[in-house]
């Protein structure tokens, strides 16, 4: 039986180690977990700890596609007021320590929010004074909730929120 010559196995383990280093593949980001959730509109998958992520903007909203959202907002009912929006902010980030209330092109006169869980109990009612109110979810428990934007005792516009945690 003859052997195989020292500088051909030198050749074949290099040949080898660099298909293996050119051709493997890995993840992007170490994550801690994640899973698949499905709705009425769709269904998403998602994870936790990705740190790479890319921001698409359309006309009906953005994501930041490959981070995890704390929170889902979806206004309820008849959007009579486009001018008052709910835009997600989180201080700092990544937390879900809060949600900025954000209203455009409205006088803020007698306006008010009160936020409420599902069982109809009022979690916080605040007046609105400036064109940006923070809102704190830091002590609230993973949930639904829903926050309405007031003018006097004449709801304006509702807001449903997530709290994913």
């Amino acid at each position: 039986m003859k052997s195989i010559p020292q500088k051909v196995v030198k050749q074949l383990l290099l040949c080898s180690i660099f298909f293996i280093v050119f051709s493997a593949s890995a993840q992007q980001a170490t994550v801690t977990s994640g899973g698949d959730a499905t709705g009425s509109n769709g269904s998403s998958s998602y994870s936790i700890g990705q740190v790479a992520y890319r921001n698409a903007t359309g006309t009906n909203g953005s994501i930041n596609q490959g981070v995890q959202q704390p929170f889902e907002i979806f206004t309820l009912g008849n959007d009579d007021f486009p001018e008052i929006q709910l835009m997600m902010s989180v201080y700092p980030n990544p937390t879900t320590s809060f949600v900025m209330l954000t209203l455009q092109n409205y006088s803020l006169e007698k306006i008010h929010f009160e936020l409420f869980d599902l069982n109809g109990r009022l979690i916080q009612s605040q007046s609105i004074t400036t064109s940006e109110t923070p809102i704190a979810m830091e002590h609230l428990a993973s949930a639904v909730y829903l926050l309405n934007v007031m003018e006097q005792n004449k709801i304006l516009k509702t807001f449903k929120i997530i709290k994913n945690n």
